[in-house]
Parts: structure tokens; C-alpha cells; sequence
């Protein structure tokens, strides 16, 4: 019998102790970056819940978001949408600050991102307290769009995700 595909993605995610600030384990996914049929495999899953939700744009956060949110949104036949660190998009943006588990940061979208009637796949790689996708669904809601769910390679239990939105659809392919 195979192994199942948390099992393929936890024997192939690195983690890192004290990267990049101590008492941080940072999930690395380069060896799953390497291995491109366990990838596609790892797409077609964090996809496959919303394939029928008439998905029009999905937004990947950065950066790693992105390795994830254009071929997902490919899979979909959706717009994508770049969630950038600030000072990176080079139009008028709206911005939303958030708190990390190691310090503060914001995210910006350009205020063009959506037209009417969009409904949003957030997507990115970890959720860890889930203020960065909190960030993320503010923005869209913010613009226009409906954030229809969020979609994300691992969560790591034990921290608190309180910030997300009561009743937001989360699909995690794996626990840490």
C-alpha cells in the first residue's frame, strides 16, 4: 500500500530549529520544491476542496504563498493575485499590519485587484497564529472580494489562530 500524501510531505518538509530568530522551527519545503510529482500531487490536493466553489482570483501570500497560489490558481482557471510585503507592488495599494510569532509586519494588494463579484482563495504555505492570512482576508474583504477559504500546505498545532475570521473554510494538508 503507498503512503498516504501527509505521510510522503512529512518525511520530505525539513524542519529547522532557531531559523530564523531562536526558539523558531522553520518548515522547510525546499526538498519539496525538488520533487516535482510529489509538488504536483501537493497542488492538486490544497485545490481540490475548492474546485467546485466557482473560485475567480486567489490570492498567495508572501513569499511562499506564491510558489503555491499560481499554480493552484492555474488548477482553478482563476486570476492571481500577489499579496506583497510593502513598498513591493508598484500601483496604489491598500495595506493591513499584522503580528507574527517573531515581530510585526504588513501586507499590501493593489486596489485593482478584484472586480465585482470576485470570490478569493487565500492561499499559503504554513499557518502558524494566522495573522498573516487575517491580513490577508481584511485586504480582500477590504477591496471587494469574498474570501471563500483559505488553503495551506501544514498548520502547526499548538499556536494560538484565534485571529482568523469566525467560520472561515481552512484546508491543511498536515499538522506540525
Amino acid at each position: 500500500m503507498p503512503d498516504s500524501l501527509a505521510t510522503r510531505l512529512t518525511n520530505t518538509i525539513r524542519t529547522v530549529p532557531n531559523f530564523p530568530k531562536p526558539g523558531i522551527f522553520f518548515k522547510d519545503i525546499t526538498p519539496l520544491l525538488a520533487n516535482a510529482s510529489l509538488l504536483r500531487e501537493t497542488f492538486l490536493a490544497m485545490s481540490a476542496p475548492f474546485v467546485t466553489q466557482h473560485i475567480t482570483h486567489v490570492v498567495g501570500i508572501e513569499s511562499r504563498g506564491f510558489l503555491f497560489g499560481v499554480p493552484i490558481a492555474q488548477l482553478l482557471r482563476a486570476a492571481f493575485v500577489p499579496a506583497r510585503k510593502p513598498g513591493k507592488l508598484p500601483r496604489e495599494t491598500a495595506s493591513e499590519s499584522f503580528a507574527l510569532e517573531y515581530g510585526h509586519d504588513a501586507l499590501e494588494i493593489h486596489l485593482d485587484a478584484f472586480g465585482t463579484a470576485a470570490r478569493v482563495l487565500i492561499v499559503d504555505d504554513i499557518l502558524a497564529t494566522g495573522g498573516t492570512a487575517t491580513a490577508a482576508y481584511r485586504l480582500v474583504e477590504r477591496l471587494g472580494g469574498t474570501v471563500i477559504g483559505l488553503s495551506v500546505l501544514g498548520e502547526i498545532r499548538g499556536l494560538k489562530n484565534d485571529a482568523l475570521p469566525i467560520g472561515m473554510a481552512v484546508h491543511s494538508l498536515l499538522e506540525f
